[in-house]
């Protein structure tokens, strides 16, 4: 018969107190420890542990399980901070949470690597911030038509953007075009004030969001009036060819199978084409009419065209939109059948 004691003992095993002591030398500890110490904090919210910077050495104290569970994220976090790789607390909870679903297989990004985009212009330097993020920017690099599929908040639009600023400076595309299709989710179109550019110019305001963040004003200003970037709802794709451009179709979960068979076959010579959209978030009176979720069906196995998938971990946002993105999917998933 177990007794008491031999229970409290048990307890006090498994919460055994431990201490270990990391080598920091050479990180910059600034960046390691973050503005007002948010990683630090950042790190002993997620574990559940003390971590303290003190000299060359990150000491973490805690139950064992938990720091032994918080050592290979905190040793990877050194690397970065070594190779003076930008990451902040958002970072930090994101790479725990890889660890959690895929152990040693998370890597660091080499400072030589071709992900990293430095935009003429801009001190932002723009890198993927998770594994999904980074296959997801290869594969754009490597292919003619992507397709990004994936919830809010995980840099879909963001990164396709960023690669199509980086493509047009280095001269290997002579424009940009940005489309979105203007479906009405709740709104009425027909009430907004204004001509019919200003009524779309609100679904369209995300993609001159992502242009001013990575361009001057006055730049992004400039060449929208040469027509170098070019933003405009899908409807305006219709009859025309796009040759030597990079194209970007965002929210196209929202394009009927016909918009998006038009908006497919306008592809001209020398041209990339990254569509994103959410399966979640289709805003069509009937789902089954989202072109979307008809390319997904019909054009997977084609020679050139690659469909990457993103997911809660790729989530760049406020870390309560994971926990959010995570409640929805709940609702959304069909009962079990007792």
């Amino acid at each position: 018969m177990t007794t008491r004691s031999q229970i409290d003992s048990t307890e006090r095993t498994e919460r055994t107190i431990a201490e270990r002591h990391l080598d920091a030398g050479g990180a910059d500890y600034l960046l390691l420890a973050g503005v007002n110490d948010a990683n630090v904090q950042e790190l002993a919210r997620v574990f559940g542990i003390r971590v303290v910077l003190r000299g060359d050495d990150l000491i973490l104290s805690g139950e064992a399980s938990r720091v032994e569970r918080a050592v290979p994220v905190i040793r990877r976090l050194i690397e970065l901070a070594r190779l003076r790789e930008p990451f902040d607390a958002r970072d930090v909870s994101r790479l725990a949470e890889e660890f959690e679903r895929r152990g040693d297989e998370v890597g660091v990004p080499s400072p030589q690597s071709d992900l990293r985009i430095a935009l003429p212009g801009s001190r932002k330097l723009i890198t993927p911030k998770s594994a999904g993020q980074t296959r997801y920017l290869e594969t754009i690099y490597e292919h003619d038509i992507v397709i990004g599929i994936g919830p809010a908040g995980t840099g879909k639009t963001y990164l396709a953007v960023a690669a199509a600023v980086d493509m047009l400076y280095r001269k290997r595309v002579k424009r940009i075009i940005l489309a979105r299709p203007a479906v009405e989710a709740g709104e009425n179109l027909g009430f907004l004030p204004g001509d019919m550019q200003d009524k779309v110019d609100p679904y369209l305001r995300p993609l001159y969001d992502a242009l001013e963040d990575m361009m001057p004003s006055e730049r992004v200003q400039r060449v929208l009036e040469e027509g170098t970037i070019e933003i405009a709802p899908l409807a305006y794709m219709r009859g025309r060819t796009l040759s030597d451009a990079f194209v970007i179709l965002d929210e196209a979960q929202n394009a009927t199978t016909a918009q998006m068979k038009m908006f497919l076959t306008r592809l001209g010579v020398n041209s990339r084409v990254v569509i994103t959209g959410d399966k979640t978030q289709i805003d069509l009176p009937r789902r089954e009419d989202s072109g979307l979720l008809e390319v997904e069906r019909i054009l997977t196995g084609i020679e050139g065209i690659a469909f990457v998938y993103l997911d809660g971990a790729d989530v760049i946002r406020h870390r309560l939109v994971k926990d959010i993105i995570r409640a929805y999917a709940r609702i959304d998933e069909p009962e079990e059948i007792a």
